[in-house]
């Protein structure tokens, strides 16, 4: 106990001296369908950079510093979600001192328009983005899932329980009353978005309803609100130095990672690792990257089983035969921060060296 209140006084007495240091203007051009923020963090300029690159990588589609418009993809829906997709504001959160957490909300046009909120979260410290399932050691992850899903059924059940006992109900009561009989409550931190505020982590579930039900679902996204004190006994260790006023980074996981190195040691190369996706028998990965000389984005689809990765580096699709034509293959392993390897051309066969290192 003696133990717990010492972490958390020295949390709450935290200085904010580098939220200070980080400033947050508007992306150029700025426009009514395109207001997205650009950081800016004098003391840190390689946390800066990181920050932005994976804000407009992850989100627009753009590399920074490249020719065009950065809002283009977005705004013509020629991204890979084939969605319009406009951002109206943007927020920077009050959080302890090592942590910088930006809310964006926006629309995205596809056959449907649907407003949207989401949250990122950055590590002030390295430029990192933070992973949900990062903050919680492995043995814990399955607790803390099972809290934000018993709150979330307590908040569903309750707005029943007032449903059904409605004297004077409308004809749409039954739909409501449906749509939360029929709520998902199985969220796992690898698909729930999240965010810090000053002494508590708040959860954000999906809603119980899809978009045509949207109407009838007076409830929403589920919002869970935990202490951080309550939390305590699930922290990883890097979670607890996040918190605490230590420059010192446990290692974190693969996900939403940028990497920088060179093929054939000469063709110099960024890459972003994206979501990584876990199932019983592998864990796959997307990511992108780019020639550090033209910064045009290309996809990759990987496969990784311990430390080896295996990827495709896809060229075109082929209409006549309805499937993926490759470009190139990439073999390789993650060995401490570095990922080494070969990169394969699919139509000469030739071995090139691949060398990537976390930065």
């Amino acid at each position: 106990m003696k133990k717990r209140i010492v972490f958390f006084m020295l949390i709450s007495s935290l200085g904010f001296s580098q939220q200070k240091a980080v400033k947050i203007t508007d992306l150029q051009p700025k426009s009514e369908d395109f207001k997205f923020p650009l950081v800016s963090y004098p003391q840190n300029n390689l946390v800066e950079n990181k920050i932005n690159t994976f804000l407009q990588v992850n989100e627009l589609e753009y590399v920074p510093n490249s020719e065009g418009n950065p809002f283009k993809k977005a705004a013509t829906a020629t991204n890979s979600y084939s969605n319009y997709v406009y951002f109206y504001g943007w927020d920077k959160l009050e959080t302890p001192s090592n942590i910088l957490t930006i809310t964006m909300d926006g629309e995205a046009t596809g056959a449907y328009s649907e407003s949207f909120s989401i949250w990122q979260n950055f590590d002030l410290r390295t430029g990192n983005f933070i992973n949900a399932q990062d903050l919680f050691s492995p043995n814990s992850i399955k607790k803390v899932e099972d809290i934000i899903n018993q709150k979330v059924r307590k908040r569903v059940d309750d707005f029943l329980k007032d449903l059904r006992a409605e004297k004077n109900k409308e004809d749409y009561h039954e739909d409501q009353i449906s749509i939360y009989e029929n709520c998902f409550t199985e969220h796992t931190l690898e698909y729930i978005n999240y965010y810090f505020g000053k002494n508590t982590l708040k959860f954000v579930a999906g809603r119980c309803s899809n978009h045509a039900m949207r109407a009838l679902d007076d409830l929403g996204s589920h919002v869970i609100e935990i202490p951080y004190k309550d939390l305590e006994e699930y922290w990883s260790s890097y979670a607890l130095q996040l918190l605490s006023d230590t420059n010192k980074v446990e290692s974190t996981s693969f996900q939403n990672k940028l990497y920088r190195g060179k093929i054939d040691g000469k063709y110099p190369i960024t890459v972003l690792i994206k979501r990584l996706y876990t199932s019983d028998d592998e864990n796959s990965f997307s990511a992108v990257y780019w020639y550090d000389r033209n910064k045009k984005l290309i996809e990759w689809d990987g496969r990784r089983l311990g430390n080896k990765i295996s990827i495709i580096e896809n060229d075109y699709f082929d209409e006549v035969n309805n499937h993926w034509i490759p470009r190139a293959f990439i073999e390789a392993s993650i060995e401490n921060k570095k990922i080494i390897g070969t990169w394969q051309d699919y139509k000469t066969k030739k071995y090139l060296k691949i060398e990537l290192e976390e930065y």
